[in-house]
């Protein structure tokens, strides 16, 4: 979270910093490519943070490193005070796709990340939280379905589960809701945003939606094109919980245009 954010929020002047990256950049000498330059974030724990611009700009470079998948080319990436150097237990992820395996019942794909780290036993004890986890997203009766009896919104709903069964530190998401219809996607919208309050989740999301930024961030950080950096942080001080009619607000539609105009001016001058 910003300083301006942490300044209107006071609940968030005391917030644990939970992820912080220092003077990020990253180089692709092979093709000659300058993805991130100098990119500085702090996530306070249970905020919520988006970062929007145009395609190519490096946001989804920024994701990979954040969760351990690229290393930087400069710079530090810490999380719970432990340098990020691969893929690590405490952070989830979830991707564009469910990517559910369509041989494995829901329980059986919530239960996965489990299984892969510490073995079947492990994947079977943790069956109870697995099923707390569906509970909580609306899952109930299809612990024993298989994803092609999931429609998109439920099958996203039970990789949400898939990510949150390992107790992540902070949640990466990477345009989860963006092959989905725009009413399905307005709901889980605020199926998100509920989880995360009741798990008081750190999560930042990269998405192409100023809309979808706007309605579910404390705080959106607006990206330059490449080398990608942060042009601006547009603090969002709309009341929580956030609902879907806050979007028809003058206020709601003020802050979408200011966000708007950085993306519009091209070269971000």
């Amino acid at each position: 979270m910003s300083n301006a954010a942490q300044k209107n929020d006071p609940a968030a002047q005391h917030a644990r910093p939970v992820y912080v990256l220092r003077g990020v950049n990253k180089f692709y000498a092979r093709r000659g490519v300058h993805a991130l330059d100098d990119v500085n974030l702090t996530l306070a724990e249970g905020s919520f943070s988006s970062v929007i611009g145009a395609s190519g700009c490096g946001k989804s470079t920024l994701l990979k490193i954040m969760a351990g998948l690229t290393p930087p080319s400069s710079g530090s990436v810490m999380l719970e005070g432990r340098p990020v150097m691969g893929p690590r237990d405490d952070i989830g992820m979830m991707f564009q796709q469910a990517t559910l395996f369509p041989w494995r019942t829901v329980l059986e794909n919530i239960v996965l990340p489990i299984e892969i780290r510490d073995g079947k036993k492990a994947a079977q004890a943790a069956h109870g939280r697995a099923r707390d986890l569906l509970s909580m997203a609306g899952l109930n009766g299809f612990e024993q379905a298989y994803p092609n009896e999931l429609s998109g919104g439920m099958a996203q709903r039970a990789a949400i589960c898939r990510m949150l069964v390992s107790e992540p530190s902070v949640l990466l998401l990477d345009e989860p809701f963006s092959a989905l219809d725009e009413l399905t996607r307005d709901f889980m919208n605020m199926e998100l945003q509920r989880i995360c309050r009741e798990r008081n989740a750190t999560a930042f999301l990269v998405t192409h939606s100023i809309q979808e930024a706007v309605i579910l961030s404390d705080v959106v950080y607006v990206m330059s094109p490449r080398p990608g950096r942060f042009v601006e942080e547009v603090v969002i001080d709309l009341p929580r919980p956030r609902t879907l009619e806050m979007m028809t607000t003058p206020q709601f539609g003020a802050l979408v245009d200011r966000i708007r105009s950085h993306l519009d001016e091209g070269a971000f001058t």
